[in-house]
């Protein structure tokens, strides 16, 4: 018989992201903190001493901003776009037809596969990820990668069905180490939190315990760790070259390339660029053959 071992951590907990928001939410009500909706940031800019960061229907002025928003929504002048990327991977909901497990796996061999379950109505299901490559990578067979989970997966459990699919993209430093701290020491008092790489639930706890320290004006024995403002790479300056040059050849290629895709020619769940009166358009068919329509251009380098 073949043995197997593992390694087991105590005292974790698992998460519904929805209700622990909630949660924090109601922490907050009576208290001076206010919550803002449908108020999404464009831009900061410096006001004296200060900060105005600027949503599409007002101005908030504030003497601290803490940068959260997964990607950072300004490149200038903290440069994160050229030192780290975009990383995908892929989830499948499975229904096992078998009693499930407690607990979150993630396996130690390549290709790594993590596993959860998780409640569905009355029942539970089996959440299970992995397929992870860099975004933008055309090698990649995206259909591929959900049936090389739905095959793994039976392996383990031979009657499994995939009740849902989807993807995840993902930011990840160039060293592995996630962006935490000083946005840039050209803009004191404006802070940033990225780069987690899949680990967003328990390292958004760090970046917390490290700002909210910075702001109060203490020291924390992980900020240096995790210095956001570092800019040669602990680990992996290799990739940081091949980085740069694939985000100037991609910006250049965006504005290069001439599409010769047409309407008719992208099939349904399928997108392409075509010319719709003299611009380049980025279009994306659903099943239905219904139409959605982007600009191609890097929302964050204005490109």
């Amino acid at each position: 018989m073949k043995s197997y071992g593992a390694i087991k951590y105590k005292n974790q907990a698992s998460f519904h992201p929805l209700k622990y928001l909630i949660s924090i939410l109601k922490h907050l009500e009576g208290t001076t903190c206010n919550l803002f909706e449908k108020s999404k940031v464009i831009d900061i800019k410096k006001n004296n001493s200060s900060y105005d960061v600027v949503t599409e229907y007002y101005i908030v002025n504030a003497k601290y901003v803490v940068i959260a928003s997964h990607y950072p929504i300004i490149n200038f002048p903290g440069l994160h776009f050229l030192k780290m990327y975009q990383d995908r991977s892929y989830i499948i909901a499975v229904d096992t037809k078998e009693k499930l497990f407690w607990g979150m796996y993630i396996t130690s061999e390549s290709p790594e596969i993590s596993f959860r379950t998780a409640k569905f109505g009355d029942s539970e299901i089996l959440l299970v990820a992995g397929g992870d490559h860099k975004t933008g990578d055309k090698a990649v067979n995206v259909e591929s990668a959900y049936i090389d989970l739905e095959s793994y997966i039976k392996t383990i459990y031979p009657n499994a069905s995939v009740m849902y699919k989807w993807c995840t993209e993902d930011c990840v430093t160039l060293d592995k180490v996630p962006y935490i701290g000083q946005f840039s020491k050209l803009m004191p008092n404006v802070f940033v939190a990225t780069g987690f790489k899949k680990w967003g639930m328990t390292t958004s706890h760090v970046a917390a315990q490290i700002i909210s320290d910075k702001i109060q004006g203490k020291s924390n024995e992980y900020e240096e760790v995790f210095s956001a403002t570092r800019f040669e790479p602990i680990e992996n300056r290799k990739e940081m070259g091949a980085n740069l040059a694939q985000t100037v050849k991609s910006l250049i290629l965006s504005r290069l390339v001439i599409p010769d895709e047409k309407f008719e020619d992208i099939d349904n769940d399928g997108g392409g660029i075509v010319i719709y009166k003299d611009q380049k358009v980025g279009v994306y068919k659903n099943e239905e053959g219904e139409i959605f329509a982007v600009k191609p251009y890097c929302g964050h380098l204005r490109l």
